[in-house]
């Protein structure tokens, strides 16, 4: 899978020390993978990641520390981050509907 937005987690990480081998674990497992649908996917992360709408996804980061919302394209192998954040952070967000960049440029 090509994985875009590769900055957002180095800024993540600079801020979290604690998430830097975990996402960087998460990163090389997703760009490894050639997932065809939400099932593959699940198949893989099994209860570790949940399955959304809008082809979203929210993948459990460090034990569940922290939440990484992606939204998937299966036909073209893109995987675009949504946001990344704490627990605490993730549940005052709306997984279904926030994005990174959206939230960022105001």
């Amino acid at each position: 899978m090509n994985i875009y937005n590769k900055s957002s987690i180095i800024e993540f990480f600079k801020k979290h020390a604690d998430s830097k081998i975990p996402l960087e674990i998460w990163y090389e497992e997703v760009f490894g993978k050639n997932w065809k649908s939400p099932n593959e996917l699940k198949q893989s992360y099994g209860g570790s990641v949940s399955i959304l709408k809008n082809s979203r996804v929210v993948f459990d980061i460090k034990g569940n520390d922290y939440r990484l919302v992606a939204a998937i394209n299966y036909e073209n192998k893109w995987v675009f981050i949504k946001f990344i954040g704490t627990h605490q952070q993730y549940d005052r967000i709306d997984a279904n509907t926030i994005d990174l960049y959206k939230s960022t440029k105001k």
